[in-house]
């Protein structure tokens, strides 16, 4: 039996590498994401199928699995179902927590009854290397959970608990209390390790929580993608250590495929922003005054409507669309296909932009663009289509901010050497907004004065749809 389960978990692992590689490229998405379902199908009925075996052989407890399952799936389903996909990245937070939640979960019953998961004979000391990784699993799973309600919160916006809202919290001694906590966590995880006390394991666990909050509060909105796929390698690694303490081959996988593939998701939306990681991390953006306009000038937006846009992108030869998070929370990206049809059907070459961090995941645009089936070939990334905006009649960005503004080449400023998207460079910017509000990162954006730029003020579907009537 246990030959045909390792087996088993063997093929669910390489169903979820293949899911890794075809969620790399918008047109073997779908491909992916179904190779990633029956990976995971297969793993849960082989698991399933162990713990009847164990059951039939006097171990206890099958109808609680049965029940979580039920109610696990039954839930994750409706969740799934009801979710907008505006509200696509707090969900991705919610399900990170529940990955940690877990971990801790399964690291109290291993560290209460070893015996009962097969870690130890019954009164046997837990082996030392053991301890390590429920230490491990048990804190990275805490920090998990406690970082990722705190990023739920951010990422909702709803929420008036000052922890919750998109600006950083930031306090004096900050970083020395951080570094204080995370010694003292460590220290308690070597006691726990050293003696199996439960006084330091729940310590530990204490800390972590609390550790969990306090390095995500000070990040500001403008850095929730690198915190999203944070998290998401976070999960992955806590995984990894309790599959380490329970000799389960699927978990170790599993995690370690999550928690690396997490980590370079980490690292990629880092570089996008031309930041490290720590830097993240220690001092998140988001919450900045940068320098102001024309040094303090006061400045003034044209403001023009659809009928407006409509001319110029009808007459126009070449148009680059930049979605931002202004289109998701409009829900717009089908009104957006509609106008892109119809500019098509005059003859005009239609592009979309998308920088790697606009919204607030990674990927967030690609996957609403995709759910109004906008065609792959039409949709560049960043460093394909730049070169493009200099030959652009026009660039139409809906709802974006921080990705377009030229601060990031001023010295100073809280985003410089960001590389944003070149929209200043097309003939023609129009830009969809509800109001002129900054970004998450709180600069103003030059690119809104330029004597170039036309506002459109409103919400980015009705907008987008006004625009497609004004076309003949």
């Amino acid at each position: 039996m246990m030959n045909l389960v390792t087996l088993l978990y063997l093929v669910a692992s390489v169903c979820f590498i293949q899911a890794l590689k075809g969620l790399s490229h918008p047109g073997t998405s779908r491909l992916g994401n179904l190779f990633g379902m029956i990976g995971m199908a297969i793993a849960v009925l082989t698991t399933a199928a162990l713990i009847v075996e164990l059951s039939e052989s006097g171990v206890t407890g099958f109808g609680y699995v049965l029940g979580g399952l039920v109610v696990g799936g039954g839930v994750g389903a409706v969740m799934a179902k009801r979710v907008e996909m505006t509200k696509m990245p707090e969900l991705v937070a919610f399900m990170h927590s529940m990955i940690g939640l877990a971990a801790v979960f399964i690291a109290v019953a291993a560290v209460a009854e070893p015996y009962a998961l097969g870690i130890t004979i019954r009164g046997a000391a837990i082996p030392a290397g053991n301890r390590l990784e429920l230490f491990l699993g048990a804190a990275i799973g805490a920090v998990t959970f406690s970082g990722s309600v705190i990023a739920f919160g951010k990422l909702s916006g709803k929420y008036k608990f000052r922890l919750f809202q998109g600006a950083p919290v930031v306090f004096k001694g900050q970083h020395i209390i951080n570094l204080l906590l995370g010694l003292a966590l460590l220290g308690f995880g070597i006691a726990f390790i050293a003696t199996e006390s439960w006084t330091a394991f729940f310590a530990m666990l204490a800390l972590s929580f609390v550790i969990g909050v306090l390095i995500i509060i000070p990040i500001g909105g403008a850095d929730m993608p690198v915190v999203v796929s944070m998290l998401n390698s976070y999960s992955g690694w806590a995984a990894t250590g309790i599959g380490f303490s329970l000799n389960n081959p699927m978990l170790i996988i599993a995690g370690s495929l999550v928690g690396s593939s997490g980590a370079i998701l980490s690292y990629i939306m880092c570089k996008a922003m031309n930041r490290s990681f720590f830097n993240v991390i220690l001092g998140g953006f988001g919450g900045e005054t940068g320098p102001a306009v024309g040094g303090g000038e006061q400045k003034t937006a044209k403001s023009g409507s659809a009928e407006d846009v409509a001319f110029l992108m009808s007459n126009a030869e070449s148009v680059i669309i930049v979605p931002g998070y202004g289109l998701a929370v409009a829900r717009a990206q089908h009104a957006v296909k509609e106008l892109a049809a119809k500019l098509t059907a005059k003859g005009v070459q239609v592009r979309y932009a998308i920088h790697p961090v606009a919204g607030r995941m990674p990927g967030h645009m690609n996957v609403l663009l995709a759910e109004a089936e906008i065609p792959y070939d039409q949709v560049f990334e960043m460093e394909d289509i730049n070169g493009e905006f200099g030959t652009a009649d026009v660039a139409l960005i809906l709802g974006a901010n921080d990705v377009v503004n030229p601060l990031a080449e001023v010295k100073g400023s809280a985003i410089y050497g960001m590389p944003i998207l070149e929209a200043h460079k097309a003939r023609s910017v129009i830009v969809n907004k509800r109001s002129m509000a900054s970004g998450y990162a709180g600069l103003d954006n030059p690119l809104f004065y330029m004597d170039k730029t036309m506002m459109v003020f409103g919400d980015a579907k009705k907008v987008v749809e006004d625009i497609v009537k004004a076309i003949e």
